[in-house]
């Protein structure tokens, strides 16, 4: 009865919330990591050059998730619509009406109407960048994806280094003597100097780096769960249940690797912080996301190339502050909250 209970239900779990709970600065610091994510999520409805929703004529459009040519609202050319245009709202508003988002620029529309870069105002509230494009909307978009790609890393090495490592630990032998000297010569691999040369053969993209990166990324949790495992068995419990005759796949799943996610939960705020410091790093300096893509490393080489726009560096050394701060305090609470000697008082 005691197993069907979920994990995230458990005394001790519980016990390590409240501890969590107890830091305040990373028990706030994940909430407001938490809105921000959850709500650049949902950036499209945010940030947006066409409307939510039209209603023209007693029916309803949604040009968010559709794409309508002119003729739609009564114009001459079969092509999509520009909504931001005078000449779309003498269509359309006579017969009903746009329900906009907040910002009425995405990350790649350009304000015709101002001299780039140009500093904030109400129309464009963090100014607009060399090329004209609206920069609270990049940053909006940029964080998302900046997010999204640290996540994606953080959990594919998570996988991948914890399966190395509890089989190096648990067998131990020559699989682990070759797995060390393998890792040994695969650390030492210049892994910007290949992300370099790779770039001139392949255009950059989310998956392309995603996939380059995880070469080598892996191996940051490999040394931490094979020194659990090579632990943990060892432990008695677990020569005991190997003697009844339980199999290596359920003694690592079932007695040691709960033991070794203790560390492995520890270190994954900060493999998240260095997976998006890095996605950063090769943007800045060009060899990171597809050109116009929504990048807070590119925003970054924008402010160093446009001193006389220091909103342009502003934003972006603001946004990055907070948002590896903000992960760093959440990584602290979790290792004081994983670590056994301190207990929650409720003081």
């Amino acid at each position: 009865m005691a197993l069907s209970i979920p994990l995230a239900m458990t005394p001790l779990n519980q016990r390590r919330w409240e501890n969590f709970k107890s830091n305040r600065r990373g028990y706030f610091s994940l909430w407001l990591f938490g809105f921000l994510f959850f709500t650049t999520l949902c950036a499209e409805f945010i940030a947006n050059d066409k409307p939510l929703l039209i209603q023209f004529k007693g029916e309803y459009y949604t040009p968010v998730f559709h794409i309508y040519p002119e003729t739609t609202f009564g114009g001459e050319f079969e092509l999509e619509m520009d909504y931001r245009q005078d000449y779309a709202k003498e269509l359309i508003e006579p017969h009903g009406w746009m329900l906009w988002p907040p910002i009425h620029y995405s990350y790649d529309t350009i304000n015709y109407a101002r001299i780039a870069p140009a500093p904030p105002s109400l129309d464009n509230l963090l100014g607009t960048d060399d090329q004209g494009r609206d920069v609270l909307a990049r940053v909006i978009y940029g964080f998302r994806i900046s997010v999204l790609f640290g996540l994606a890393l953080t959990f594919f090495s998570t996988i991948i280094g914890v399966g190395v490592g509890a089989l190096q630990g648990f067998h131990g032998g020559k699989i682990d003597l070759f797995g060390q000297r393998f890792i040994e010569i695969w650390s030492g691999m210049p892994s910007l100097y290949l992300l370099i040369i790779l770039s001139s053969f392949v255009e950059p993209g989310f998956w392309w780096l995603l996939g380059i990166m995880l070469l080598f990324q892996w191996m940051t949790l490999v040394d931490v769960v094979r020194a659990e495992f090579l632990r943990g068995r060892n432990l008695e419990y677990v020569r005991a249940a190997r003697a009844l005759g339980m199999s290596d796949g359920r003694l690592m799943y079932r007695h040691i690797l709960p033991n070794a996610m203790i560390a492995t939960v520890t270190f994954m705020p900060f493999i998240l912080t260095g997976a998006i410091t890095t996605l950063t790093s090769l943007d800045f300096l060009g060899f990171g996301l597809p050109a116009g893509s929504p990048s807070l490393g590119e925003l970054i080489a924008q402010g160093k190339n446009n001193l006389q726009a220091p909103w342009l560096g502003i934003t972006a050394f603001m946004v990055m502050s907070v948002m590896l701060t903000l992960l760093v305090f959440i990584g602290e609470a979790t290792r004081d909250a994983l670590d056994p000697r301190k207990y929650h008082t409720g003081a």
